[in-house]
């Protein structure tokens, strides 16, 4: 480790935490990058920039969301060339697959905010995360489905590791409940036109179709399910939040009306914290409304925060990870857990309906899971 440049930095007092968020800025997942770089920005602005006599100075970094190489590379710039203490962002899965190795090599803590696949915290020990994953919210939409009478559906997923995941989940649990899948489509990840697969649903005639799609891809999955009629032949669309993801609502429209999903956080959730947080985030970011991965965003930073508390200001990467374990709070999407044993996040997964309230759409929550943890695949 010495000889190929990986050691850690070694802490001072006196000397800033550094952070390197590394989140996609540019390219077609930007939004991510965005919502998360704006709520860990409303945390400090809020809590301020020093912790336990520490200054926590946050390196922004922009990996494109696409090349796992080039995140890696990023991530062990930062730890060799800046000196980082802690690796966070992460906008997709392979990215944080990429960015794993330099965590364990340089013993770095590393909060996954954004990327969803389950098996994510056990490619290091040092990977801690405070987003979600799919199978988490994705099990519960399958109970939901068959408390509420549906007997038959088709999977519709982006083919990559979150979207496999979603699909493995679903059928799991549906087919345990009783339900049948007719079949299961998988669509490439970014795909302008689903027309040829959603002609294979509207044949098939299921009672619903459960969808997960990237946060940014949901409205072009909705306005087609609409244009070519699967709404008006009988067939439901449900989906994991992704597809509604509160910073496109507006743009996504009356579409969405009545459309059901499972998800850990809606912007419409009613707690004092939530209304707080988002009328802070749309007051310094344009008016945009926060998103699921904001919310990731700005509770990697309270760990942070509340880690180094918790050490007293001491950033050594051991130190501090054993710091992050267990630690609970109540988070603006409700109360949270990391998890001792597997790092991962426990929280309460919301089943929301679309709906417009005051002109504009929203998801609004109707039923809770509580504490719920990644089931895994």
């Amino acid at each position: 480790m010495a000889a190929s440049g990986m050691l850690p930095a070694v802490s001072h007092a006196a000397e800033p935490v550094k952070v390197g968020l590394i989140v996609p800025m540019s390219g077609p997942f930007a939004s991510t990058g965005r919502q998360i770089d704006a709520a860990v920005k409303l945390y400090q602005k809020k809590h301020g920039d020093t912790v336990a006599g520490r200054k926590v100075e946050v390196i922004l970094k922009d990996d494109g969301g696409v090349a796992p190489d080039v995140t890696k590379r990023i991530a062990q710039e930062l730890v060799t060339r800046e000196g980082v203490q802690v690796l966070a962002g992460f906008g997709l899965t392979p990215l944080a697959f990429a960015a794993s190795p330099i965590a364990t090599q340089a013993k770095t803590p590393m909060i996954v905010m954004a990327a969803a696949t389950s098996v994510i915290v056990k490619r290091s020990p040092y990977v801690v995360r405070t987003g979600f994953t799919l199978p988490q919210v994705t099990s519960p939409m399958a109970d939901w489905a068959l408390k509420n009478g549906i007997e038959s559906a088709i999977t519709f997923v982006s083919d990559y590791g979150p979207g496999i995941d979603a699909e493995k989940v679903f059928i799991k649990t549906f087919t345990a409940g009783g339900g049948k899948i007719d079949s299961s489509i998988r669509t490439p990840l970014l795909n302008p036109d689903y027309a040829p697969f959603l002609k294979r649903v509207k044949d098939s005639k299921p009672q619903a179709l459960f969808v997960f799609v990237p946060s940014g891809e949901g409205a072009n999955v909705l306005k087609q399910f609409n244009e070519r009629g699967l709404a008006q032949d009988g067939i439901r669309l449900i989906c994991t939040g992704d597809v509604l993801d509160d910073d496109l609502m507006v743009s996504i429209g009356p579409v969405s009306q009545g459309v059901v999903s499972s998800h850990h956080y809606s912007a419409a959730h009613p707690s004092p914290e939530n209304k707080e947080y988002v009328e802070g985030f749309q007051r310094d970011n344009g008016g945009h409304r926060p998103n699921f991965h904001s919310v990731g965003g700005y509770d990697g930073m309270h760990l942070l925060y509340e880690a180094l508390k918790k050490t007293n200001g001491d950033a050594n990467g051991d130190k501090l990870l054993a710091a992050m374990k267990g630690l609970s709070w109540n988070s603006v999407r409700g109360p949270v857990t990391i998890d001792p044993d597997t790092r991962d996040i426990v929280q309460d997964v919301y089943i929301r309906r679309a709906e417009q309230v005051e002109g504009q759409m929203w998801n609004v929550e109707f039923d809770k899971i509580a504490q719920f943890k990644d089931p895994g695949v």
